[in-house]
C-alpha cells in the first residue's frame, strides 16, 4: 500500500527521543503516531489487541460522517484539521476522505430556527456554511420527500472519512519514521514507579515506555484500570444498518456522490454506500455496554460477531427508525434493510473527549472518547501537548482533569453518558441543565434557597441559584423590561432585573460557594506564586492581588485571586481542577496546596448597604479607611468565624465572606437577619453575570483562554514586567492584533447570548464570548474577539438565528468607570 509522503521533521532533528506507547491502533492511535513522528518522536510504539488493519474497534464500523460545524470551537477546530489531514491521504489511489458535503434537515419551524443558530457557529469558526431552501434540499437529495422539509443547513466541504484507510495511510507515515505497529497484543499491565509509568505489559513482552497514551476507545476504562486511573467514559450501543440495492441509486459507481444527510428531528443520519443507503439511529433507547465485558477479537469472531464493537442488531429498536426513514425518503418504501448492527462506541458525561496526562500517574497520557470526525485534531492537539508542552488551541472543554470528584462515579458517568447519547441531535439550550442525578452538590444555604423559591441550574455538579421567586413582587417596581423571544427567554426571569436593582440600590447575598478555592501552605508558598503568576504577590498579609496564571508561550491559562492570609499561608480563588494540576505540577517539595472548596462556603455581600449590613455584627472597623479594596481580614461575624476579602466582581461596595461548611448555614441566617431591615434580598447568577459585564469583569474559558494573552483579553493591568514569571518571556512588545471587545447592541429589545458570530463591513471577524442584558445600562451587552484596530464607536453587526443584528464598540468599563461605587 502507499500513502502521500511523510510530512514534517524527521527523527534525526532530536538527539533523543522518548520511548512511547500507544495503546489501540484505532484512528486515533494510528493519527497520534503519526503525529508524534512528525515531530521528531520516533519510539513509537502502537499495540492492538486485534488484527491489523481493521483490529475491530469502533474505527472498524465506523461510517466515517464529518460534520465539523459544532457548539464547540474546540470541535470545531478538530474536525477542520481531521478534514485537511485526511484530504491530503490516498491508499492505492484511493482517496482518505470524500469531500461531498453535508446537509441537516429541518421538519420543524424549531429545527429550522436551530440551523440558523448552527449556520452562526459555523461562521463565527470559520466554516462554510449556509441555511437553503427546501428546493435547495431536493436538488441536493433527489430521493427526499419536499413535502416534509422545511429548510437545510448546507455545508459544502464536510463529507465522509474513510476511517480505515486514514488509519492505514497513516501507519505508513509513522512506520517509514520509525513508529512500530504490533498486532494482536494484548495489554494485561501497566508498570510504574515513584509516581511515573515505566512500562506496558502485554500477553507477549513487556515494553519499557516513557510516556503511555491509552488511546483504546471504549477499551479505555480497562486500560485506564490497570494504570489506576479512572477514565470517565461510558460505551453504548448505537443502531447503524444498509439497505438493499435501491432501484433509484442503480448505476451508480462512487461510493458516494450526495451529501451526508441529518434528520435530526428523528435522531437519524443518513449515507450512500454505492447503490444502497447507510442509515445511523439515536432513536432507540440508550444501551450501555460494560467495557469489561467486551470479547475479545477471536472470541467475538467465535460468537458470529463480526468485531468485537458490533454486536446483534436489536430490531425491535429499529422499527420507529424505519418508519421515520421511509417517511422522509419515499424511495425506501419499496426495498428492506439486508444488514445491521449495534456498534459500540464512547460517550463522556459532557460530551467531550478525555484528553491528557493524568496527575496521579506521571507519563500516562489519555486520547479517549475520541470520534473519527475529531480524530486527526485531537491526535495533533495530544502530539503537540507532549512534545512542546501544550497543544496550539484551548483544550480545556476536554482536559481530563475537568471532572470534579463527585462527576467521577461509575453510577454519575453511566447515567450522564446514557443522556448524552439521547441528547445527541437535540436542540439544547446553552444553560439547560441535565436533570438527573440532582441534586449533587449543594452549598450550606441550599435549604434557605430552595425556601426563597430558588431557581436552580447547574455546574460543576453544583446547585446554583439564578433566581429566587420570594423576588417577584419586586418586578412591580422595574420599569417596563424589553420582550424577549422564545429562546433567549429560556431559562431566564424578570426577576433577575429586580435582583439587579436591588444589588446596585441596597444589598444583597449571593452564593458563591462553587467558586474554586485553593490553599496554598509552606516556607516556599510566597516565592512559588510569585513565579508562577503575574502580578506582584510580595505584600504585606491582608492584601488579596488579582493575577493571572500563564502557561510558557504566554497564554491565560487561568485568573486568579491570591490573598495572603500569613506569612506563608495564602487563600486562592481558581478556575478548574486543572489550576491545582497545573500548581502541583510545578510546586516544589516545601510547598503544599490543598482544595478547600468542599469543606468551606462563601457569601458575597453587595451593595451601598452592604457595609451597613455587616458592620454591626463584628468589632473590626469595616470602614473604608480601616478595611480597604483589595485587601482581606480575618474576624467574627455574630458567632461565625470569617475570612472576609474587599472584592466585588458586581461593581458595588461588599465583602466575600467565607467560612467552613458546617458553620455555613449559621452565616447565611446571621447576614439574612442583619439585612431584614435595610431590604437584603438573595440574588442569583442571572442577575450577578449581568452587572459583571457592566463593569467589564472576564471570566475564564468563556471570555479567554489558553489561546490569549493577557493584552488580547485587556488585563495588561494584572502583568508586571519588572519581574521573573512563568510566560514572560513570551510576552512581546508587539501590539495586539485582536481584542476581546465590548459591545452594546443598538436596539433595546436585542439580545444575544454567546459564540454568535460578529460581522465587520458585512464579513465574519470575530465571534461573541459573553453577553447579557445591562439591567443598568438598559442595553445587551455582549463581549467578543474582533480585530484589535477596531475604534469606539465602530458599527458592527452580531448574527442571531440568521438576523443581523446591530451594535456599537463601546469603551469599557460601561458601569462606574471612576470605581467610586467600590472605593467607598
Amino acid at each position: 500500500m502507499s500513502s502521500t509522503p511523510a510530512t514534517g521533521s524527521t527523527p534525526e532533528h532530536r538527539p533523543h527521543s522518548p520511548r512511547v506507547v500507544v495503546v489501540g491502533a484505532g484512528i486515533v492511535g494510528c493519527s497520534l503516531a503519526d503525529e508524534l513522528t512528525a515531530r521528531g518522536w520516533s519510539d513509537v510504539t502502537v499495540l492492538e489487541q486485534g488484527p491489523l488493519p481493521a483490529p475491530g474497534g469502533s474505527t472498524s464500523h465506523a461510517p466515517g460522517l464529518v460534520f465539523r460545524t459544532s457548539p464547540s470551537k474546540t470541535l470545531a477546530e478538530f474536525a477542520r484539521y481531521t478534514v485537511e489531514k485526511f484530504g491530503s491521504l490516498r491508499v492505492d489511489g484511493v482517496p482518505c476522505f470524500d469531500q461531498v458535503g453535508g446537509l441537516e434537515l429541518a421538519t420543524t419551524p424549531e429545527r429550522l430556527a436551530e440551523l440558523h443558530r448552527r449556520a452562526g457557529y459555523a461562521a463565527a469558526w470559520g466554516i462554510r456554511g449556509e441555511v437553503v431552501s427546501t428546493a435547495r434540499c431536493k436538488e441536493l437529495w433527489p430521493l427526499l420527500d419536499a413535502s416534509v422539509v422545511l429548510g437545510g443547513f448546507h455545508t459544502p466541504d464536510d463529507g465522509l472519512a474513510r476511517a480505515l484507510l486514514a488509519a492505514r495511510a497513516q501507519m505508513d507515515r509513522a512506520g517509514a519514521r520509525g513508529a512500530r505497529f504490533l498486532e494482536r497484543h494484548t495489554v494485561t499491565g501497566i508498570e510504574q514507579a515513584d509516581g511515573r509509568v515505566t512500562a506496558v505489559v502485554t500477553d507477549r513482552g513487556t515494553f519499557p515506555a516513557d510516556h503511555v497514551v491509552s488511546a483504546a476507545g471504549f477499551w479505555g476504562p480497562v486500560i485506564g484500570r490497570m494504570a489506576g486511573i479512572d477514565v470517565p467514559l461510558q460505551p453504548l450501543a448505537h443502531q447503524y444498518a444498509r439497505t438493499k440495492p435501491l432501484p433509484e441509486l442503480h448505476g451508480h459507481e462512487a461510493e458516494a456522490s450526495r451529501p451526508i444527510l441529518r434528520f435530526q428531528d428523528r435522531d437519524l443520519y443518513f449515507r450512500e454506500h454505492t447503490d444502497r443507503i447507510g442509515i445511523g439511529s439515536y432513536a432507540h433507547r440508550p444501551l450501555p455496554v460494560d467495557p469489561f465485558a467486551v470479547l475479545p477479537y477471536d472470541a467475538a469472531r467465535a460468537r458470529n460477531l463480526d468485531m468485537p464493537s458490533s454486536l446483534p442488531f436489536t430490531a425491535e429498536d429499529w422499527s420507529p427508525s424505519w418508519d421515520d426513514c421511509r417517511r422522509l425518503i419515499p424511495a425506501l418504501r419499496g426495498t428492506e434493510i439486508e444488514e445491521g448492527f449495534n456498534g459500540v462506541f464512547s460517550f463522556t458525561p459532557d460530551g467531550m473527549p478525555v484528553l491528557g496526562e493524568s496527575r496521579r500517574l506521571r507519563g500516562f497520557w489519555l486520547a479517549e472518547a475520541v470520534w473519527v470526525t475529531h480524530s486527526a485534531g485531537v491526535a495533533k492537539a495530544v502530539a503537540e501537548w507532549m512534545v512542546d508542552g501544550r497543544p496550539s488551541l484551548d483544550v480545556h472543554e476536554c482536559d481530563l482533569t475537568r471532572f470534579e470528584e463527585a462527576q467521577r462515579s461509575p453510577s454519575y458517568i453511566r447515567e450522564r453518558g446514557s443522556q448524552q447519547f439521547v441528547e445527541v441531535y437535540d436542540v439544547l439550550h446553552p444553560l439547560q441543565p441535565m436533570e438527573q442525578p440532582r441534586p449533587l452538590r449543594v452549598s450550606p444555604f441550599y435549604a434557605r434557597q430552595q425556601r426563597l423559591g430558588a431557581y436552580f441550574l447547574e455546574g460543576g455538579g453544583w446547585e446554583r441559584p439564578h433566581w429566587y421567586e420570594a423576588n417577584a413582587p419586586l418586578v412591580d417596581a422595574l420599569d417596563p423590561l424589553p420582550a424577549r423571544d422564545a429562546w433567549s427567554a429560556r431559562h431566564w426571569s424578570p426577576i433577575a432585573a429586580a435582583e439587579a436593582r436591588a444589588t446596585r440600590e441596597k444589598v444583597a447575598l449571593y452564593d458563591m460557594t462553587p467558586l474554586r478555592r485553593l490553599e496554598v501552605t509552606g516556607p516556599g508558598a510566597l516565592a512559588f506564586l510569585d513565579r508562577m503568576t503575574t502580578n506582584n504577590l510580595r505584600k504585606k498579609p491582608g492584601a488579596v492581588t488579582y493575577t493571572l496564571l500563564l502557561d510558557e508561550t504566554g497564554g491565560i491559562r487561568s485568573d486568579l485571586t491570591v490573598a495572603r492570609l500569613g506569612a506563608d499561608r495564602f487563600q486562592v480563588g481558581a478556575n478548574s481542577p486543572a489550576d491545582l494540576d497545573w500548581l502541583a505540577r510545578h510546586a516544589p517539595d516545601d510547598v503544599h496546596l490543598r482544595d478547600i472548596t468542599s469543606g468551606t462556603c462563601c457569601v458575597g455581600v453587595w451593595g451601598p448597604l452592604a457595609r451597613d449590613l455587616v458592620q454591626p455584627l463584628t468589632h473590626d472597623d469595616f470602614s473604608h479607611e480601616a478595611f480597604g479594596y483589595f485587601r482581606a481580614k480575618e474576624t467574627y461575624l455574630g458567632h461565625v468565624p470569617v475570612t472576609a476579602m474587599r472584592l466585588s466582581y458586581v461593581g458595588e461596595l461588599g465583602w466575600e465572606l467565607y467560612t467552613t461548611a458546617d458553620l455555613g448555614l449559621r452565616l447565611w441566617d446571621t447576614l439574612w437577619e442583619a439585612g431584614r431591615e435595610l431590604g437584603v434580598i438573595a440574588a442569583g447568577r442571572s442577575a450577578f453575570n449581568s452587572l459583571r459585564l457592566e463593569k467589564g469583569y472576564r471570566a475564564w474559558g468563556t471570555d479567554m483562554t489558553d489561546e490569549h494573552t493577557p493584552y488580547e483579553a485587556g488585563l495588561g493591568f494584572a502583568v508586571r514586567g519588572d519581574k521573573e514569571f512563568t510566560g514572560r518571556d513570551a510576552l512581546t512588545g508587539t501590539p495586539p492584533t485582536r481584542r476581546l471587545t465590548p459591545l452594546l447592541l443598538d436596539g433595546p429589545a436585542a439580545v444575544v447570548l454567546g459564540k454568535e458570530p460578529v460581522y465587520v463591513d458585512g464579513v465574519p471577524a470575530g465571534y461573541v464570548t459573553s453577553a447579557s442584558y445591562g439591567y443598568t445600562v438598559g442595553r445587551c451587552v455582549a463581549y467578543a474577539w474582533l480585530p484589535a484596530p477596531l475604534a469606539t464607536g465602530t458599527g458592527v453587526h452580531i448574527e442571531y438565528f440568521g438576523r443581523r443584528v446591530p451594535a456599537t464598540v463601546a469603551e469599557e468599563p460601561l458601569f462606574d468607570p471612576k470605581m467610586t461605587r467600590i472605593r467607598r
